[in-house]
């Protein structure tokens, strides 16, 4: 298997043909690892595949990886969501590229919005940190019940029960964008300024 030879890109509704192998591997994940990830149905994730929410990682016509987005608290946050990778092409730097191409369909659509994530996986913690995620408590995370309503398919909903939302074995981690713009120069501000002051006199 040559990673060079896997296309990331950004899905489009034609790729929602794979949303029931998706599903699939979501679940088998799940069991392997018996903790974290929540079940999905095909209709939701063809819906996140038809939206433009979805990234898909391809060798040739096999779907071997995927992740999406979705927003919460009225644009306030988008949750990165589902990344998941046939077994056969882990080890290999692919969920990496898949979580950038994420991150990247992320800022590009709410560019405003707190990104975060909520995960068991060290090796997604992992990126997440290299991107610039920082860990933080659910009480920084969308208020959004509909979002922790999306919580019962997995196997320990019920601890996320009993401590309130407090905590639960996830952990999560927000990116807050805020944080990372960079200032702007004298030069840049006053280039922003006279753009504004041309529009005003057309």
């Amino acid at each position: 298997m040559s990673e060079e030879k896997i296309c990331v890109e950004f899905a489009e509704a034609e790729h929602a043909k794979y949303s029931e192998r998706i599903c699939n591997l979501i679940y088998e994940s799940a069991l392997q690892r018996g903790t974290g990830i929540a079940r999905r149905s095909t209709d939701y994730i063809s819906r996140k595949i038809t939206g433009g929410k979805a990234v898909v990682a391809l060798d040739g016509d096999n779907l071997v990886g995927f992740s999406y987005i979705e927003c919460w608290g009225h644009g306030d946050f988008v949750a990165t969501s589902g990344l998941i990778v046939d077994p056969q092409y882990r080890h290999a730097g692919l969920a990496a590229r898949i979580k950038e191409k994420t991150f990247e369909l992320a800022r590009m659509k709410f560019p405003y919005a707190k990104i975060f994530s909520i995960t068991t996986s060290l090796p997604v913690m992992k990126l997440n940190s290299r991107i610039g995620y920082k860990p933080v408590t659910f009480s920084e995370l969308t208020d959004d019940e509909e979002f922790w309503q999306g919580c019962q398919g997995c196997v320990n909903y019920d601890i996320l029960q009993r401590n309130n939302r407090r905590m639960c074995l996830c952990t999560g981690m927000l990116y807050d964008p805020a944080e990372h713009q960079a200032p702007q120069s004298k030069e840049q501000l006053s280039r922003g300024v006279l753009g504004k002051l041309l529009k005003i006199r057309k």
